[in-house]
């Protein structure tokens, strides 16, 4: 990855977040609408909602506000959009991802899919399952989420969802 490429869309991330999540990449309609998850076919507005993560079902445009609820976005491929199977072999970067993360120290990391994740952890995308799993030992908690994606619609389960919004729930009250 070289820095010159523009990012697809801004990372919102700030020291003190709660939880990040992060995705394979930006799709078609999110990068044409620079906002993450903006397909209508995607659940994640509506399952963070469902799982107590915001007190309500925001739009995507309205993503900058989940810092005020201790929430942060990035993707694994800051440089590239698509589909995971239309990005280029190294649209991923899990050095950059794992030196943004680093920097701001996040209690928790939920990837919005497993290959992310699977990038992540060099581990073959059928080696890891959803919820908790383990990470490095310097890294913040690591969550595997279902893809929110329409197109992977028969993997969607929204139990390690509700289990995420539970543990986060449970943590302190947000500080911006």
């Amino acid at each position: 990855m070289t820095a010159s490429r523009p990012e697809i869309l801004p990372d919102l991330l700030v020291p003190g977040l709660r939880l990040v999540f992060c995705g394979s990449a930006p799709g078609a309609v999110s990068a044409a609408r620079g906002a993450y998850y903006a397909h209508p076919g995607n659940r994640f507005w509506s399952i963070l909602h469902q799982a107590g993560l915001t007190p309500r079902r925001l739009a995507p445009a309205e993503y900058p506000s989940l810092l005020w609820l201790g929430i942060g976005l990035t993707d694994m491929a800051k440089h590239a959009s698509g589909n995971d199977d239309q990005l280029p072999p190294d649209a991923y970067d899990p050095e950059g991802f794992a030196a943004r993360i680093r920097a701001v120290r996040p209690l928790a990391v939920a990837f919005t899919a497993k290959a992310p994740a699977a990038a992540f952890l060099e581990r073959r995308t059928s080696a890891i399952s959803y919820g908790r799993v383990e990470g490095p030992a310097d890294f913040p908690m690591l969550w595997v989420m279902p893809s929110t994606s329409g197109q992977a619609s028969r993997f969607w389960d929204a139990r390690p969802w509700m289990a995420l919004g539970s543990w986060f729930q449970a943590k302190a009250a947000p500080h911006p």
